[in-house]
C-alpha cells in the first residue's frame, strides 16, 4: 500500500497520524465487566478500582457525546462483537478459543458451551466482555471442576480492560495491529477483536493489512499495547517500551510496519517499568503536528531513544538516537522544534494529574483534543498554548487509570 494518504479512497479504513481529522472510532461502554467487580478481584482483573456503575456509564456516554457532536462516527465493540456472533461461523471460532477442555474439563466444557450457544447473541457479547458466574448459568453438570466452585465464581471472568479499546489493537496507516498483550487478564480481548476485524461485514470486505497477532500462536515475550503507540504521520510512528510493550514486540511490529512499506521510520523510547507510566500516551501525547503534552518527571531529554528504518536486503536497522528524542521527532516530522506542553501545577498538583490522565488525550483534529476536566492546571496550560480543549467529566472513568485516548481506538482518521 502507497504512504500517500491523498490516493486512498475516502471512506477507507486507515490511520494517517495521529492528529489529522479524526472520521471512526471504537469504543465501549463498561456495564456487565464493572458489576463483576470488587475490592477483593478488581487487582487481579487488572483493574486499580471499583467504579459506580451508572455514573462511570455517563460519563462514558458524555465521552461519545463530545465526539458524536464533533463529526466522529462512534461504533460500541459489544454491539460490533454481538453482530459478528450473529454469522455462526464466527460465533464457533470465538467460542473454539474460550471454552476448551483443558480449561474447564471435558464435562464442564460442554454445558458451559451449551449454554453460550443458546443465548441470544447480545447477551453472549455481554457475559463473554463482562463474564459469567456459576449462579447466573445455573451449572449444575457432574464435574469436579464445578464441585470446587462456589456459586460466585467465574466461569468467564470478566474484562474490564476491555474499556480501553486503544490497547486491544491499534491501527497504524494501511493496517492493524492486533496486539499480543502482556497479562493474562487481558489476553482474551484479542479474540474478540480478531473476530471482529476476520467476521464483521464492516471489516471482512475492506482493503487493509494486518500486522501481527493474527495467528493461534504463542508471542512469548513479543508484546505490545497500543497506548505505547503513536502514529507521528508522515510515515513515521513512536513507540513506547514500557511495562506492558518490549523491544522483541516492537521489533515485530516495526519489522511488519518497514517491509509493507506503510512506514519509512520507527522511533523507539525506552520508559521506566512502572504502574504510574504504563504506556507511552499516559506520559506523552500529540496534540497538533508540533504540540504535545507531556509529563517532565519522565521525559526526560536524555531518554534513551532509537531509530528503526529498512536497511539492505529487507534488514531492520537500529541505530541509537544521541541527540533526544524530542529532536529525532522533530526531524522525523519536518518541524524546526517541538512545542511541549508540561504537566500543570506545582509538583504535588503534576503527578496528581499525570496520574488522573492529563497528558492521555484523544485529539479528534489539529490543535483540538478531549480530555478529563479534572486536570485543571494541565488544562490551562494546553489553552494558554493555542489548544482548544473539549473537557469531559471523568470523576469515576478515571479511577480505572485510563484517559480519553486510552479509551479510544480510532480507525479512520486523516494523515497530515
Amino acid at each position: 500500500m502507497s504512504l500517500d494518504w491523498n490516493d486512498r479512497k475516502a471512506d477507507s479504513i486507515a490511520l494517517g497520524s495521529e492528529v489529522g481529522k479524526l472520521r471512526k472510532v471504537l469504543l465501549h461502554r463498561p456495564e456487565l465487566s464493572l458489576k463483576h467487580l470488587t475490592p477483593g478481584n478488581c487487582q487481579s482483573l487488572l483493574f486499580d478500582d471499583v467504579l459506580r456503575i451508572e455514573q462511570a456509564g455517563k460519563e462514558h456516554d458524555a465521552f461519545q457525546k463530545v465526539l458524536t457532536d464533533n463529526g466522529v462516527e462512534v461504533f460500541l465493540l459489544t454491539k460490533l462483537l454481538a453482530e459478528t456472533l450473529n454469522f455462526s461461523n464466527a460465533k464457533s471460532w470465538i467460542l473454539d478459543r474460550q471454552i476448551n477442555n483443558y480449561r474447564f474439563g471435558e464435562t464442564l466444557a460442554m454445558e458451559v458451551r451449551s449454554y453460550l450457544e443458546s443465548l441470544d447473541n447480545l447477551t453472549l457479547a455481554r457475559h463473554l466482555t463482562g463474564g459469567l458466574t456459576c449462579a447466573e448459568m445455573g451449572a449444575n453438570s457432574k464435574s469436579m471442576t464445578l464441585d470446587r466452585m462456589s456459586e460466585t465464581d467465574f466461569l468467564i471472568e470478566p474484562i474490564p480492560n476491555h474499556l480501553f479499546t486503544r490497547d486491544t489493537s491499534c491501527w497504524v496507516y494501511g493496517g492493524v495491529s492486533i496486539n499480543p498483550m502482556a497479562k493474562n487478564p487481558r489476553k482474551r480481548e484479542t479474540v474478540h477483536l480478531r473476530a471482529i476485524y476476520k467476521f464483521h461485514p464492516m471489516f471482512k470486505n475492506a482493503e487493509f493489512l494486518t500486522y501481527m497477532g493474527n495467528e493461534d500462536c504463542n508471542y512469548d515475550n513479543a508484546t505490545i499495547e497500543g497506548g505505547d503507540v503513536l502514529v507521528l504521520g508522515r510515515g513515521n510512528v513512536l513507540i513506547g517500551m514500557s511495562e506492558r510493550t518490549t523491544p522483541q514486540g516492537v521489533e515485530q511490529l516495526s519489522r511488519a510496519l518497514l517491509k509493507t512499506g506503510q512506514a519509512r521510520k520507527i522511533i523507539a523510547l525506552e520508559l521506566p517499568k512502572a504502574r504510574s507510566c504504563m504506556h507511552l500516551d499516559t506520559v506523552f501525547t500529540q496534540m497538533d503536528i508540533d504540540c504535545f503534552t507531556y509529563y517532565p518527571d519522565i521525559m526526560h531529554a536524555d531518554t534513551d531513544c532509537w531509530e528503526l528504518t529498512l536497511g539492505e536486503h529487507e534488514k531492520v536497522e537500529t541505530n541509537r538516537v544521541h541527540d533526544g528524542f524530542t529532536h529525532a521527532i522533530a526531524r522525523a516530522l519536518d518541524v524546526p522544534e517541538l512545542r511541549l506542553i508540561p504537566t500543570g501545577g506545582d509538583v504535588f498538583e503534576a503527578e496528581r494529574e499525570q496520574w488522573n490522565d492529563a497528558n492521555n488525550v484523544l485529539t479528534i483534529e489539529p490543535g483540538v483534543i478531549v480530555t478529563y476536566e479534572r486536570n485543571v492546571n494541565t488544562i490551562r496550560n494546553m489553552e494558554e498554548a493555542g489548544i482548544k480543549v473539549l473537557a469531559i467529566p471523568g470523576e469515576e472513568l478515571g479511577r480505572g487509570r485510563g484517559g480519553a485516548r486510552c479509551m479510544s481506538c480510532p480507525i479512520q482518521r486523516d494523515g497530515i
